[in-house]
């Protein structure tokens, strides 16, 4: 096995045990990025020499007995709306080429205090506008699309072309390209992880998350990201947690929710013969099944776009009255919509916003887990806008990906998604666990349980890998 090729929990007590070296893992994820770059398009900027610079340092540091924790040396990818000071953050898009933050987010100095190392930033659909990530392949099928907004951190994370990734969610952009791409997404619960120094898509309802390989790896992560922060207005002040789930596959006593009604509605077959399967899976590890009904399923989507879409366009106010053209019309269009909308429609969708969350939790008083779907259908083909379902139903393929993932958002719950298999033309398929308010360390349980009852998965194909040409200098954009 190749050092590209470990978790970050392994390669970490690899580390630890000084079986590996930093500079020996970061140089293998390096060679794996000049690999598969050019079929992916994971990556916006590589920061090779600051990358090798920090794993050297992080080599000293252990041998002079310096430890920050278990991801020290452990190479990382971020999105690329996670400010870094002394690297662009571009958003993806035109309209802020070249933009360097004097200063870190909170995340990116939480994950450098522990020690872990920066390899670049990763691709997003501009802006996090979208669900598909356009400039990037999906891992397992260069035709077909990788999922958005997080696409880039997904991709980079199921090819080995980094160790773990940083996203953002705000209506299933960690959850959707980690299920469209065979790895761990989580979204934590609203405000338990800080987004100052993020570029915001819509304040109310973005997160910020871990892709890893595994549901160990989230933990791991997710313990180094939570925490209250004051320059985030809906930061949560809670108590530390140590989410790292038991090694124990017994999951008596836990109630898993199966919903008889919206998350199998127009799912494709695959689908959800995978998930229920993996449901199944869940029930013989001793979980116990209960039928449960989600409340308020016919406002979903309308309470997603009346939150979203104005707050979008009023973040973006400024620059998209000066430079318009600098947009993806994607994009544009969105934002342009958000202008025409009345304030009471976003007033209406928070009103419905409140009372979905309190009947949300009325459900999860009864049960611990809810179990579904994460996204309907596996990776769309590159180009392809809607799917049509057996009844005829046409929907876009971008609100068939928000449609299962959006309620998470919406309530502000924890949701982590875990691959549950492939569908008959090999693509990834993922089962969504869903939770209480700071209830991560139950869905991290559940999800590792379930990952240590199957056997073991590899990196994606990387199809048709080719190295890179080496560019001058420490950037390589794009």
């Amino acid at each position: 096995m190749q050092p590209y090729e470990l978790s970050a929990a392994a390669a970490g007590r690899e580390i630890r045990a000084r079986r590996l070296s930093p500079v020996e893992l970061v140089d293998s994820v390096l060679d794996r990025i000049d690999r598969t770059e050019p079929q992916l398009g994971a990556y916006v900027t590589v920061t090779a020499a600051r990358a090798r610079q920090s794993a050297r340092r992080a080599e000293r540091d252990i041998a002079a007995g310096r430890h920050t924790g278990p991801l020290q040396g452990i190479p990382m990818g971020l999105k690329d709306l996670i400010d870094t000071a002394g690297v662009a953050t571009t958003a993806s898009s035109r309209v802020r080429a070249g933009h360097q933050a004097g200063t870190d987010s909170t995340v990116a100095s939480r994950l450098g205090a522990a020690g872990a190392v920066l390899l670049g930033k990763t691709h997003t659909h501009e802006f996090a506008y979208g669900l598909t990530t356009p400039q990037t392949k999906n891992a397992w099928d260069a035709e077909r699309v990788a999922g958005g907004s997080s696409g880039g951190s997904a991709v980079a994370v199921a090819a080995g072309a980094a160790t773990f990734a940083l996203g953002t969610d705000t209506g299933g952009s960690i959850r959707v390209p980690a299920a469209l791409n065979g790895v761990v997404g989580l979204k934590p619960t609203y405000g338990l992880v800080p987004r100052h120094g993020v570029t915001s898509l819509s304040w109310s309802l973005d997160h910020v998350g871990p892709l890893t390989r595994t549901v160990e790896d989230a933990a791991l992560v997710l313990a180094a990201l939570a925490g209250y922060d004051h320059r985030d207005p809906a930061s949560l002040s809670v108590p530390a947690a140590d989410y790292r789930p038991t090694s124990a596959e017994d999951l008596g006593g836990l109630r898993v929710g199966v919903p008889g009604n919206y998350y199998f509605d127009h799912v494709d077959a695959e689908v959800e013969s995978a998930v229920r399967l993996a449901v199944e899976r869940l029930e013989s590890l001793g979980a116990e099944l209960v039928d449960v009904e989600i409340p308020m399923t016919r406002y979903i989507q309308a309470t997603q776009w009346g939150l979203m879409v104005p707050e979008a366009t009023a973040y973006h106010q400024q620059t998209l009255r000066s430079v318009p053209e600098l947009y993806a019309p994607d994009v544009r269009i969105l934002l342009e919509a958000g202008e025409l909308m009345p304030a009471g429609d976003h007033l209406r969708a928070q009103r419905a916003r409140t009372l979905m969350r309190r009947a949300w939790l009325g459900v999860l008083d009864t049960v611990d887990v809810i179990a579904a779907p994460t996204v309907p259908a596996t990776a769309a083909r590159a180009g392809q806008s809607t799917i049509t379902w057996p009844d005829g139903t046409v929907e876009s393929v971008s609100d068939s990906y928000v449609r299962l993932s959006a309620p998470a958002n919406i309530t502000g719950i924890p949701s982590l998604t875990v691959p549950v298999g492939h569908d008959s033309a090999g693509l990834p398929i993922g089962m969504q666990l869903m939770g209480r308010p700071l209830g991560e360390a139950v869905l991290l349980r559940t999800g590792h349980a379930y990952e240590l009852s199957e056997p073991a998965r590899g990196l994606a194909p990387a199809a048709r890998e080719r190295r890179a040409p080496r560019r001058a200098g420490e950037q390589r954009p794009n």
